[in-house]
C-alpha cells in the first residue's frame, strides 16, 4: 500500500474519500482516531492509503479535484 494522502483536515479526508469512492478506487484511512487517544486535537495527521497499483489513478483523481498529495506516485 503507498500512502497518497495525509493531513490534519477532517473535511479534506472526507472529499478525499467520496471522490476515490465514486471512482472505484479502494482507500484504507489510517491514524482517523489517534488523535483523540492521545489526547490532542489534530496534532497526528491522518493517512489515506491505497493499493501500490491504483497510486497513480488516485493520485490523479485527486489532482483532477485540487486536492494535492505532496506525496509522488
Amino acid at each position: 500500500m503507498k500512502e497518497i494522502l495525509r493531513t490534519n483536515d477532517p473535511t479534506l479526508i472526507a472529499f478525499a474519500s467520496a471522490m476515490l469512492k465514486g471512482e472505484g478506487v479502494a482507500f484504507f484511512i489510517l491514524d482517523q482516531n489517534m488523535s483523540i487517544m492521545e489526547g490532542s486535537t489534530g496534532a497526528i495527521p491522518t493517512r489515506m492509503m491505497v493499493a501500490d497499483q491504483d497510486t497513480f489513478r488516485a493520485n490523479a483523481i485527486l489532482k483532477d479535484n485540487d486536492i494535492e498529495t505532496g506525496l509522488s506516485a
